[in-house]
């Protein structure tokens, strides 16, 4: 049996490693020509576009893995069905079960991969993309930081310090912002739950604004509004290099600041079900690995390997689909943020329990 399973595991590896590559090369040949006209226009230098796509190849392998998985599975499984192989195995007693499992182990191996370049390579990764971007390349000056699960930002006329920035809503929550006087003491403050951008124009609502007078001694002024217009020389471009994305947190960071913003009485629906998709997304390793073993089991000698492959594609494309479109009701608050996450995931494992257990019998 050890023979068998290595000869698979390797078959398997083999095949694996080929789409993979060729996944990320085509990501990387579309991606290139889609931004080229963005590098040629701000005159980027050569070592800067090969930065870029360089630290943008964690987050496409991240992408790819189940897709490469699930095409690797098929292919593989073909093969060995087309050659009659997985027959002679069948007559020597060896159950379908036993036949997959080298590729199941793989499968659950590449959920572990999947989650620690989630955590620990693809964040660190896209932060450097997204600087070589807007900073190196867009010319855009870095003024602030993400720190302590805040944001800092040193705009020209004031120090912004905000909680949450949205960027799809032009929004910033538990805003502050402080300006210094020319002997770097602090001239006015101000609160406010959020502010938000409309029609060129900051509006912020529940609002205090703390004057301190020069005099020593003096009492601070404090001027309280519902709602009010404040002029700032910053618009919402200008934080968007300061500001995290859920794809440059990992699991635990994204949690911390979750526990941060909740703490502080603000809707992290959006952060929720980002983080809950992380571990789901891993874990789809496994469906799909266990789904590719099915569909090329469950009919021997029919189809070949370009059924395979446009079996794989589609099934590849309707899970994405159905994820993407699940995680944006969750953002939205339209479906729980856990049931969201994992609704792609539940129905194409039942899916595939299915299908197994049809190949089974």
């Amino acid at each position: 049996m050890r023979i068998l399973d290595r000869y698979i595991s390797r078959e398997f590896i083999k095949t694996f490693l080929l789409i993979m590559v060729s996944l990320v090369a085509l990501y990387l040949i579309v991606d290139f020509f889609e931004r080229l006209r963005m590098f040629l226009s701000r005159d980027a230098t050569v070592l800067q576009v090969v930065s870029y796509f360089f630290f943008t190849i964690p987050m496409i392998v991240t992408q790819m893995l189940p897709v490469s998985f699930l095409l690797a599975a098929l292919i593989t499984f073909a093969i060995l069905s087309k050659n009659s192989e997985i027959t002679a195995i069948r007559a020597n007693g060896i159950s379908l079960f036993r036949l997959s499992l080298p590729v199941i182990v793989l499968s659950i191996a590449a959920c572990f991969l999947s989650f620690v370049l989630s955590e620990f390579i693809t964040p660190a990764a896209n932060e450097r993309a997204k600087y070589i971007k807007l900073v190196e390349v867009q010319k855009k000056k870095k003024l602030g930081s993400f720190t302590q699960n805040e944001i800092w930002y040193r705009g020209d006329d004031g120090i912004y310090n905000f909680a949450v920035y949205d960027p799809e809503k032009a929004m910033l929550k538990g805003v502050r912002i402080y300006y210094l006087d020319q002997n770097m003491h602090l001239a006015r403050r101000i609160d406010a739950r959020k502010a938000r951008w409309e029609a060129g124009r900051w509006i912020f609502d529940d609002v205090m604004i703390t004057t301190f007078p020069e005099e020593p001694g003096s009492f601070p002024r404090i001027e309280r509004y519902s709602t009010t217009e404040i002029d700032l020389p910053e618009q919402p471009s200008d934080f968007l290099i300061v500001q995290k994305d859920t794809d440059e947190m990992g699991f635990f960071e994204l949690r911390s600041y979750i526990r941060k913003i909740r703490s502080e009485g603000y809707d992290a629906t959006r952060y929720i079900t980002d983080m809950h998709g992380k571990i789901a997304f891993a874990l789809v390793n496994v469906i799909l690995g266990v789904l590719g073993i099915s569909f090329s089991l469950r009919t021997e000698r029919s189809g070949g390997i370009a059924r395979s492959i446009g079996t794989g594609i589609i099934i590849g494309f309707s899970y994405w689909i159905v994820f993407a479109f699940a995680v944006s009701l969750g953002r939205s608050g339209s479906l729980p943020p856990l049931l969201a996450a994992w609704a792609a995931n539940l129905i194409l494992g039942l899916v595939a329990v299915v299908s197994f257990m049809r190949v089974r019998t």
